[in-house]
């Protein structure tokens, strides 16, 4: 494959995703997937962000799997595998330019909800999870972006803080895998595309491995408020390209 410049910011903005991802536990794709979109392609940028935080999570999957609390995410991750292929059907329809706004658009929202500190309050009902889940599935196969809102949702319980994280883990992992097997009924996840995330895995992998040793190092809050104003600018950005 020939070294381009789009390849090269790629591999860039996957290791500045990893950092992100292994210095506060999350935003891996919110970084990834804007820039990606303009740089490779809407369907490439989701194919992408959604294999390198797969790759990311599975040494982390057994001990989750271990302390998840089973109750509280089952509900969520049902549903969300059952709208991921709406998702996916929105990202296989949609025009590349439209697409690749509505990617920024959800980062720019969910980036907001976060930066000013909302936080849900209500009880964990049944039908609270469900709904999340669907919005949740349904955002993740079509923009690889989805899990802000059930994290919000998780953050509110009573679980200790390594329950929640294994919550955390289990659920991007779920419908990360119902998104990708969806995009890959609808013959998107083919060889040039995983090829991709393939090539950026090394950055990705090792931004994560960083990001991780620079954990506890840096400031914890801090950090997140400027990945989120990066985040804001990136996704203005691209909204206005």
């Amino acid at each position: 494959m020939q070294i381009t410049a789009a390849l090269v910011g790629a591999m860039t903005i996957a290791g500045i995703g990893g950092v992100v991802r292994g210095a506060t536990g999350f935003g891996g794709a919110m970084v990834m997937t804007p820039v990606l979109s303009v740089l490779l392609g809407p369907i490439t940028a989701v194919i992408g962000a959604l294999l390198l935080e797969t790759f990311a999570a599975f040494p982390m999957l057994r001990d989750a799997a271990r302390k998840a609390h089973w109750r509280t995410i089952l509900p969520i991750c049902v549903v969300a595998c059952l709208t991921a292929p709406l998702g996916a059907w929105l990202l296989s329809t949609l025009d590349a330019l439209l697409a690749r706004r509505a990617i920024a658009a959800t980062v720019l929202v969910f980036a907001l909800v976060l930066l000013t500190g909302i936080r849900y309050r209500g009880k964990q009902r049944l039908g609270t999870s469900m709904a999340l889940g669907a919005t949740s599935g349904a955002l993740v196969g079509a923009t690889s972006v989805g899990a802000p809102p059930v994290i919000l949702y998780l953050l509110a319980s009573s679980d200790p803080p390594d329950v929640t994280r294994a919550n955390l883990t289990l659920f991007v992992t779920i419908i990360s895998l119902a998104a990708l097997g969806a995009l890959f009924w609808r013959g998107m996840l083919d060889g040039p595309n995983s090829l991709m995330a393939l090539l950026l895995s090394p950055f990705y992998l090792g931004g994560v491995w960083l990001g991780s040793r620079l954990y506890g190092k840096l400031d914890a809050t801090s950090m997140r408020r400027w990945t989120l104003i990066f985040l804001l600018v990136v996704s203005t950005v691209v909204l206005a390209l």
